[in-house]
């Protein structure tokens, strides 16, 4: 599977997410990308996952996904899916 990012690192504090992504830190408001965690708890932004992909971040427990790319401020272009004739 092709990953979009290598993620290494990913950390929230308070409305602060920081990322390494690709060798490069990040710091990123959260509450700032995103109404739903602007109103959610310190413990439900904490909890998140990161797509296998390296595409995305999901938060559970809020019901709020964001891409990697929308994060970091970078465009992303992906290989075409290959069809099988």
């Amino acid at each position: 599977m092709d990953k979009a990012h290598d993620i290494q690192f990913a950390k929230v504090d308070g409305e602060t997410l920081t990322l390494t992504v690709d060798g490069t830190e990040h710091k990123v408001n959260l509450c700032r990308q995103s109404k739903r965690l602007a109103a959610a708890s310190q413990a439900a932004r904490s909890s998140f996952v990161i797509s296998a992909s390296g595409y995305g971040i999901h938060w559970p427990d809020v019901d709020e996904d964001l891409s990697i790319d929308g994060l970091i401020g970078v465009s992303h272009s992906f290989p075409l899916l290959k069809t099988i004739a």
